[in-house]
């Protein structure tokens, strides 16, 4: 088996997820790692035997060796980058969010179709094994989405990362983490979104971001979500999903999976690992060796982007 060589750029939090996920994978190897800090990404880089570093996406791109680059930026710069390495020859997957600006989403499916290069998005609820669960009951008929019910709870009243650390952007409920749950939704009902509702709650004095809000989504085949959002919350941390269905409820805590009346479901054994991020890398790479679309391709999760933007113009108005 030929090894994909790859280029990860953004050794942060989720750049770090990434290169241990990696490592579980067979046939891949990060041969340049990408970072502002030069010294601290030195040190990732020795941590990972990674040989190559630089602070410029342009340098990695540049190395003939690379077929394949993950993004783990900034969410500002993930349409101009993923843009960058599909004119360069390289594959591409970027983290979520694919964009903030939903006109950047549409060049950059428009640069996938112009090249042909794989183009995937982090949408990792696609691939954590609890939600995995659900979604082969519903292929094989045996449960229908009513409604699902979810929260997603920080708090992150100051700007850090997720290792505590701060950070040089600023994350954003409605781009970031409003984008698993609406393209989860979709993706789970086999329905597009058709309706879309948002109300926010204060304007942060310095974040200059909405730290509270709630939406309404309702698929063609007429399920309805409703998702509530928080920088503000105090504990419990994470998102929590609730699917509620024609023939049972089930309830996703990042891995774990519980019934409606808090009965354990083993999900050990729907994938190969536990991990999401690395489930979610080893799509990306099958899907360059086979040649094919990946599952959270650009093009499949680019509807959830479109409802974004809906929603940014209704808050707006």
């Amino acid at each position: 088996m030929k090894t994909i060589k790859v280029a990860l750029v953004g050794a942060g939090a989720f750049g770090i997820k990434h290169l241990d996920a990696i490592a579980q994978i067979e046939g891949v190897e990060v041969v340049s790692l990408v970072s502002r800090d030069l010294e601290a990404t030195k040190a990732v880089a020795a941590k990972y035997a990674i040989p190559h570093v630089t602070t410029e996406l342009d340098d990695a791109l540049a190395l003939p060796a690379v077929e394949a680059v993950i993004l783990c930026t900034p969410t500002q710069m993930h349409a101009s980058q993923a843009i960058a390495c599909m004119k360069a020859g390289k594959h591409v997957q970027v983290e979520i969010p694919l964009c903030d600006v939903f006109s950047e989403g549409e060049e950059v499916l428009r640069v996938q179709r112009e090249t042909g290069k794989v183009a995937m998005c982090g949408h990792t609820r696609r691939f954590n094994p609890s939600h995995q669960w659900v979604h082969k009951k519903i292929a094989a008929g045996e449960f229908n989405i009513q409604q699902m019910d979810v929260q997603t709870y920080f708090f992150r009243r100051t700007n850090i990362n997720a290792l505590g650390q701060p950070r040089s952007w600023t994350d954003h409920l409605l781009w970031h983490h409003a984008a698993h749950t609406v393209d989860l939704f979709a993706y789970q009902c086999g329905s597009p979104v058709v309706k879309a509702n948002a109300i926010q709650g204060p304007i942060h004095p310095t974040l200059g971001i909405a730290m509270d809000m709630s939406i309404q989504l309702k698929a063609a085949n007429g399920a309805i979500c409703t998702l509530s959002l928080s920088f503000n919350n105090d504990g419990p941390l994470g998102t929590f999903f609730r699917y509620i269905g024609d023939t049972g409820t089930y309830i996703a805590r990042y891995d774990d999976l519980v019934d409606g009346k808090e009965q354990k479901i083993d999900v050990s054994k729907v994938d190969v690992s536990m991990n999401g991020i690395e489930l979610q890398d080893r799509e990306f790479f099958a899907a360059i060796r086979e040649g094919r679309e990946p599952n959270g391709s650009v093009a499949q999760v680019l509807p959830c982007y479109a409802v974004l933007h809906q929603l940014e113009q209704q808050l707006k108005g």
